[in-house]
């Protein structure tokens, strides 16, 4: 028999009272590991899966700084308008691009889209008419509130978009373009995307139990619990009113962060035993930046750009900054300026480009091709 066991007896109703609670707590503080296993069950649930998306950006700081750093890079880079490979300073395009809309800027647009493909895999954009049939506006719209019908050979017949209890329709085979939809490749999936966050449904699963396991122990004083032992003579035992006694002022003066330090005074036979933490109880600390570096891979930002500790493939963070533009920002944003292009490019001739010239994170780059030039016997100074 242990010296625990009296203790474990009496604690075994208050043990089952917090077990209902936690069966009984809603959505919002549920693990996004539980809410996606129902989004990418047998039966998947689009509301289910958006919902736990909103939920981790909001509340997972790795989500939220990969999501930001991709978007405000991305929205960053100017694009340049062409004809017929000739660079245009004034052209209604750029002018439609720099003002989308009332409310946006070109740079929020692009950032709003961004955060929608990264958090979604799924980008929607309602263009605007005028009586000649030319875009004068566009709006971004949540991805969330959409919802694709297809007609009997599987092909998109419809969108629809609610909000509250309005629905507006667009349909999928108008021309021109009643909605432009924008995806991630999804190889299960003919007409969404597949979000990065959801590649990373369990490294961010085990990051949120770290943070609550942590946030627990600091609620807890910071230390591992310990127990209570009471040493009665002759296997005497606590009365449920000593008992509850006990517990309640161990509630109300000991526990939390205000009262960490406090000296436990003990009486009547009581004694206390410290119950330390194992090796792997703390390995919680080392699988949380092991999640985190997931979660940081699966959206492709270097961890050291994130200050993750462990294992960094870049020898400084100059390098792993560049790689970040190259292998991440700048494939995602000509895949947007491609899509945008289709969209609003119909001339002939007429194209969008990324102007790389003029983004910072890139100058070293253009400095180093540039002395290069400079240092090539065979170019002359014409």
């Amino acid at each position: 028999m242990s010296i625990f066991d009296p203790v474990l007896h009496r604690l075994r109703p208050a043990v089952s009272e917090r077990k209902s609670r936690m069966g009984a707590q809603n959505a919002e503080t549920r693990g996004f590991a539980d809410i996606a296993s129902h989004a990418f069950g047998s039966t998947p649930s689009v509301g289910a899966w958006a919902y736990g998306t909103k939920s981790v950006f909001r509340r997972n700081p790795v989500v939220y700084r990969c999501v930001r750093m991709i978007a405000e890079a991305a929205a960053a880079i100017p694009l340049q308008v062409q004809q017929d490979g000739v660079a245009m300073r004034v052209h209604p395009l750029m002018q439609l691009l720099q003002r989308p809309n009332e409310r946006h800027s070109g740079m929020d647009l692009c950032d709003v889209l961004v955060s929608h493909l990264l958090l979604f895999g799924n980008a929607y954009l309602e263009p605007v008419y005028d009586a000649t049939d030319t875009i004068v506006a566009l709006y971004p719209l949540r991805p969330d509130r959409m919802r694709l019908a297809c007609d009997k050979q599987g092909w998109p017949a419809h969108y629809d978009y609610q909000v509250g209890n309005h629905k507006k329709r667009f349909d999928a085979t108008a021309t021109p373009t009643a909605l432009w939809h924008m995806t991630l490749i999804d190889p299960e999936d003919d007409h969404h995307g597949l979000s990065p966050l959801n590649a990373a449904t369990l490294a961010v699963g085990i990051h949120e139990a770290a943070n609550h396991w942590n946030k627990a122990l600091f609620d807890n004083a910071a230390r591992p619990s310990g127990a209570l032992v009471y040493r009665g003579t002759d296997g005497q035992r606590l009365t449920d009113a000593q008992f509850d006694r006990l517990k309640q002022e161990l509630q109300d003066n000991f526990q939390g962060a205000q009262n960490a330090g406090r000296p436990l005074l003990l009486e009547g036979g009581l004694d206390w035993a410290s119950i330390s933490m194992s090796p792997q109880d703390m390995d919680f600390i080392a699988a949380k930046h092991s999640a985190a570096r997931d979660i940081a891979l699966a959206f492709g930002v270097p961890p050291m750009l994130l200050g993750i500790p462990g294992d960094n493939a870049y020898a400084n963070y100059a390098e792993a900054n560049r790689a970040f533009w190259r292998q991440t920002v700048l494939p995602l944003h000509a895949r947007w300026a491609a899509a945008l292009a289709h969209l609003l490019c119909r001339d002939d001739g007429l194209t969008l480009l990324q102007n790389l010239d003029d983004v910072p994170a890139l100058a070293e780059e253009r400095r180093a091709l540039w002395r290069r030039l400079e240092a090539a016997g065979f170019l002359s100074a014409d």
